[in-house]
Order: structure tokens, then C-alpha cells, then sequence
């Protein structure tokens, strides 16, 4: 007796299948679960390390934004500022009087602090008529140093 792509043939009593018709052994069922659990477990250890990775990022992004907006607020000053004198370096007082002071930390636990150096004379860095702005962040186990340097006009 001819069913679909098996055969089956009947003796007697007796019913003879086809290799095909068997189905998987125990065996077999539990070597696939294996390997489909080691599957599952490398995913689950991936994910976790791009959620480490995500966290570690969003810390990085969150110092260089109160770095940046530190150095677009002195970049933004004329060069004869009084705020951007060496001399007002934190801790200090600048030449109008000015007492200058690390940035009090952040809602997030972050301090800001920057050090200007002037370019006065031929031997100095950097080059005369420059200023050099360097901004340090730190918080969280993150540090971050920002340099520029802002030209006197001419």
C-alpha cells in the first residue's frame, strides 16, 4: 500500500515503516536542547556587555557635553577678559579682582576646572598672541581634557 512518499507493508499482524518514519531518539532531543541553552547563554552574556557598553558611553557623552559647554562659554569671552587671565587660574583672582573657582559639582557629581595659559612672549606656549584653554571634567571614574586656543583679534 503506496501513502505519499512512505511505504508501508502490511504481513499479517505486522507493520513494517519505512527508515523515514522513526522520528528523532532522546539522544538526539537532548543534544539539540544543549546546544540550544549554550546559544541562549552566549546571547544573554552579549547583551549584557552591550548594556555595560551603553552605560560606559552615556557617562562619556554626558562629561564632554559639561566640558563643551565650559569651553563655548570662554571661547565666547573677548580675549582681554578678565576671566581668561592666567593669573585667575582656580583657585585664584584674575587682574579685575575676580576670585575663580572650580565649577561646584554638578547635580550628577561631575567637577569642572579649567587652567588658561598665555602666549606672551616668543619662547612661551603657546604661540604669543594666543591663549591656551584647557578644560578638565572629571566624575564617575571618567576624566576628560578639552584644549583650544583662542587668537587675540587683529
Amino acid at each position: 500500500m503506496k501513502t505519499g512518499k512512505s511505504y508501508t507493508k502490511s504481513m499479517g499482524t505486522r507493520t513494517i515503516k519505512s527508515k523515514k518514519d522513526e522520528g528523532f531518539t532522546l539522544i538526539e532531543v537532548l543534544i539539540a536542547i544543549s546546544i540550544f541553552a549554550i546559544g541562549l547563554l552566549a546571547v544573554a552574556a552579549m547583551q549584557t556587555s552591550a548594556i555595560r557598553g551603553n552605560f560606559s558611553a552615556a557617562q562619556l557623552t554626558e562629561v564632554n557635553t559639561w566640558g563643551m559647554d565650559k569651553l563655548e562659554e570662554l571661547m565666547g569671552l573677548p580675549y582681554t577678559d578678565p576671566w581668561l587671565d592666567a593669573a585667575g587660574n582656580p583657585p585664584g583672582l584674575d587682574t579685575a579682582g575676580n576670585t575663580h573657582q572650580e565649577d561646584p559639582p554638578t547635580a550628577d557629581g561631575f567637577t569642572v576646572r579649567w587652567v588658561i595659559t598665555n602666549g606672551t612672549t616668543a619662547a612661551s606656549t603657546p604661540v604669543p598672541g594666543n591663549k591656551l584653554i584647557q578644560i578638565i571634567v572629571t566624575g564617575r571614574g571618567k576624566t576628560l581634557r578639552l584644549v583650544s586656543l583662542k587668537s587675540q583679534s587683529l
